[in-house]
């Protein structure tokens, strides 16, 4: 069976380690032909192309595939990939992000594939966006939908909201969970020499993201109340990892605040480096108010790690409130201090939220798991096709 994956760009996040993963993953299993197709990778963000190093085959670059709306670009990334697909017949095109899920699914049913599959990692449409945004992206997602053989969901959330926004139908649907290698995680320490070059000190209460700087991101509902966090937890110093356009916005609020010796900017961080990250972290914190669900939660879960989130789209789906975590409505500035307080004077509270999360996460988010529900996924779907 050939098997080609399509996404925007391969920039360092959480859709995007999905989908190398699965491109990677499935490549060892017998029987299955599967490569990648992906516009350039551009911006602050950082690349995931350097994962083909060792198959380059696997990987193409579309230069005409960008994530900006350019009609002319579009156009010629729609015929490029089209081109593509007549040329090499995948059995099954999997496409992956907004852009390349749009281009990639019409070139598909151009080109006749018979199998045609989307992953949700995230919603295109919603309350996060203006409402001509959402007539555009709705309508868009619509158009796509009618030729889906079949939708991904890494949350049931990503498929109640698409359902109500009338694409596709429920038996169109699958819920599979955005695996990682938990092995990484599960060892992860809280490593005296890494807090040392962060500038942080054995007594810290280290809160961490792990997150693009950018926007619906929510560090900056975590700068709104850091000022009280710190006057009444002296000993807090709140660590982002990750980097972005957003990134020189969110210091200057905090110089501005007065607050740059309890905030740690780690920029760019390689996946493999992360689990090092999250272990000197006490806790994790993910507001994003756009999301389908976080990889930083489970991954954070399997550390043993308690985290707090913002009760958006899938979160709630592993982030169980009073059980792995805590949730906080989006722009509950009030709850999300009360929370963070409550966690960092309560070390048995944390020690026992961490153990329930890592407990749930272990048979839920194993990359292998992960890889043969797509294995499994693919079959079946082929095995409903005339002939």
């Amino acid at each position: 069976m050939r098997i080609t994956h399509v996404i925007t760009r391969l920039i360092i996040g959480g859709a995007q380690e999905n989908t190398v993963a699965s491109v990677l993953g499935l490549r060892n299993r017998p029987g299955l032909e599967v490569n990648l197709l992906s516009g350039p990778t551009t911006g602050p963000e950082g690349s995931l192309e350097p994962a083909f190093a060792s198959c380059p085959d696997a990987l193409t670059i579309v230069p005409a595939m960008v994530r900006p709306v350019h009609p002319w670009k579009d156009l010629r990334a729609l015929l490029a990939l089209t081109k593509v697909f007549r040329s090499t017949r995948p059995d099954v095109v999997h496409t992956h992000s907004g852009k390349a899920g749009i281009l990639g699914r019409w070139a598909a049913h151009r080109a006749g594939v018979p199998v045609i599959v989307h992953t949700i990692h995230g919603p295109s449409f919603g309350p996060f966006q203006s409402f001509v945004s959402n007539v555009v992206f709705g309508g868009a997602e619509r158009f796509a939908g009618r030729f889906t053989s079949h939708f991904v969901s890494v949350a049931d959330a990503m498929t109640r909201q698409y359902l109500a926004a009338g694409i596709g139908t429920q038996n169109q649907y699958s819920r599979i969970f955005s695996g990682f290698h938990l092995e990484p995680f599960l060892a992860a320490k809280n490593d005296p020499a890494l807090r040392a070059r962060l500038n942080l000190a054995p007594e810290d209460f280290v809160i961490g993201t792990i997150a693009r700087l950018f926007k619906l991101k929510g560090h900056d509902d975590l700068i709104d109340i850091a000022a009280e966090l710190i006057r009444r937890c002296p000993r807090v110093k709140i660590l982002f990892v990750g980097d972005g356009a957003w990134r020189e916005r969110l210091q200057n609020r905090v110089h501005t605040l007065g607050l740059d010796r309890h905030f740690v900017f780690a920029g760019l961080v390689r996946p493999e480096e992360v689990p090092g990250y999250v272990g000197i972290m006490d806790l994790l914190v993910h507001l994003s108010r756009r999301e389908g669900l976080a990889r930083a939660l489970p991954q954070a879960m399997t550390a043993g790690r308690p985290v707090v989130a913002c009760d958006c789209d899938g979160a709630a789906e592993v982030c169980i409130d009073d059980q792995t975590g805590y949730l906080v409505r989006p722009g509950d500035g009030a709850a999300l201090l009360d929370r963070l307080l409550l966690l960092a004077g309560n070390p048995s509270l944390r020690a026992r939220l961490g153990a329930a999360g890592c407990e749930f996460v272990r048979d839920r988010f194993p990359v292998e798991k992960m890889v043969e529900s797509l294995r499994e996924l693919y079959e079946k779907l082929g095995a409903k096709l005339p002939g």
